[in-house]
């Protein structure tokens, strides 16, 4: 697996599974723009990806607005020369009930994980084209894009509009040499899942066949398969990085 010279967006980089494939996709041979609304995190895991003898910049961008994406599209191939790949992976959560849900509460979640995939899709598929580049995209999906969750109904319908919109991200852009796919993470050990309480972490471990949270680094090790060469054949699949979550669910 060789990525020797890619030059590769990473949305939300400044933490959990967008730091652990920024330096990833680092050690397989990649450049990189970090990008994350907290611009001192993604300038930190910048000076990580530099220490592996990479280029990287650190970019600060709310994913929920198209401008913005589309300024750091402009901005990697500034820097970088050219842009290969983009890992639309920023993304928040808000666990709420159905009933207690206001549309405000509903929108912000779709606009960040929904919306952001699809500037990150046309942004950088039009810059690509435009440079003759035959790339690659690959999206954070999730396991609750494919089964409903309690408390998750924003969440729920994001996520399954972003394995609707690898599918048909891989159809339109196929002619254009661009291929797309996804990840869906099952429940990760990230920063963000070490504010639940102790007995929630253990319920949410338990639904994985090892009883064990998985590291964010198991995710970015599958995140730099789908943008190597090596899964050339892995176009609009959702792949679960789930520890069988998915194939045992009950």
């Amino acid at each position: 697996m060789e990525l020797r010279d890619q030059a590769i967006i990473v949305t939300g980089g400044a933490s959990g599974i967008g730091h652990s494939t920024a330096l990833e996709l680092a050690k397989q041979g990649a450049d990189l723009i970090v990008a994350d609304f907290d611009l001192d995190g993604a300038q930190r895991t910048a000076t990580e990806v530099e220490a592996l003898g990479r280029r990287a910049f650190a970019f600060k961008v709310d994913v929920s607005d198209p401008e913005a994406v589309e300024a750091m599209v402009a901005f990697a191939v500034e820097k970088l020369g050219t842009l290969t790949g983009v890992f639309n992976n920023a993304g928040i959560s808000k666990v709420q009930s159905l009933l207690e849900m206001d549309p405000a509460s509903y929108r912000r979640v779709i606009e960040v994980d929904q919306f952001s995939v699809y500037y990150g899709l046309y942004f950088g598929a039009r810059k690509m084209v435009e440079l003759g580049v035959k790339g690659v995209i690959v999206n954070t999906a999730s396991i609750y894009g494919s089964v409903a969750a309690k408390g998750s109904f924003n969440y729920n319908a994001a996520k399954a509009a972003v394995i609707a919109m690898t599918r048909s991200g891989a159809l339109e852009l196929a002619e254009h040499g661009i291929r797309v796919a996804a990840v869906a993470p099952g429940f990760i050990d990230t920063p963000m899942m070490k504010q639940v309480p102790e007995e929630g972490r253990a319920a949410l471990a338990a639904q994985h066949v090892t009883n064990r949270l998985i590291p964010p680094e198991k995710v970015a090790s599958v995140v730099a398969f789908l943008f190597s060469d090596a899964a050339s054949a892995v176009n609009g699949s959702t792949v679960a990085a789930d520890d069988g979550f998915l194939a045992f669910k009950v």
